[in-house]
């Protein structure tokens, strides 16, 4: 990973998010060892390609994780755009007319580009709660870039594991009927679990546009 050793090590963002962050590290470590930690009070949803925890009061994941290999990067899926609720939400997860009008992007969590290895994981990466508002350049402009650089990771490691969503706390705005929180900032946990050089890195962002490099989001 090239742009791990140009890093520096340093964080000026607030204790909260790099508690999100801490946490998120320890999630793709557990996940890398196939345990998933039980986040307090949400439920735990598996799909084919991902797993996410849901928080009803945020009608958002906190977290999303899966693992991402070479071959699946380099896979041929075309997008399904198939948007929906999610049925496997028991409280019901966010709809698409919390999104209509709203002007925020649907914003993957777990990208449909990682979920290119067969229509069922494509499919699947469409459902509500994987997605987040997203600021329109925010989504198709950094986070794009760091979505495509994790792919880049995953082929040049052979694999890696990934947990990433917006930062949830109190006092967000929201959209729609469902009120779904508007994260002011999202993270991304990418872990590379292979000996014998174990190494992981994470990075925060704020929910807008930006020209800046992506090393000076990580933390």
């Amino acid at each position: 990973m090239d742009l791990l050793a140009q890093l520096p090590w340093v964080c000026d963002e607030a204790e909260e998010e790099m508690r999100y962050l801490t946490l998120l590290l320890s999630t793709t470590l557990c996940f890398a060892q196939i345990e998933l930690p039980r986040s307090t009070g949400n439920q735990i949803v598996s799909h084919t390609g991902y797993t996410l925890s849901y928080n009803e009061e945020h009608e958002q994941a906190d977290w999303v994780a899966y693992k991402l290999t070479a071959s699946e990067v380099r896979a041929a899926m075309d997008r399904t755009n198939d948007y929906r609720a999610d049925p496997k939400v028991r409280t019901g997860s966010a709809s698409l007319h919390d999104y209509k009008g709203s002007g925020y992007d649907r914003g993957h969590l777990a990208p449909a580009a990682d979920m290119k290895w067969s229509y069922t994981v494509m499919s699947e990466s469409f459902y509500l709660s994987n997605m987040s508002p997203q600021k329109a350049g925010f989504n198709r402009g950094i986070w794009k870039g760091l979505e495509a650089q994790v792919r880049q990771w995953a082929i040049d490691n052979n694999s890696v594991y990934v947990a990433t969503a917006g930062v949830l706390k109190s006092g967000l705005s929201s959209i729609g009927s469902n009120r779904v929180s508007v994260p002011r900032r999202y993270y991304k946990v990418i872990l590379d679990y292979t000996e014998p050089e174990i190494k992981g890195i994470g990075f925060i962002l704020p929910n807008e546009s930006s020209k800046s490099s992506l090393k000076s989001y990580a933390v």
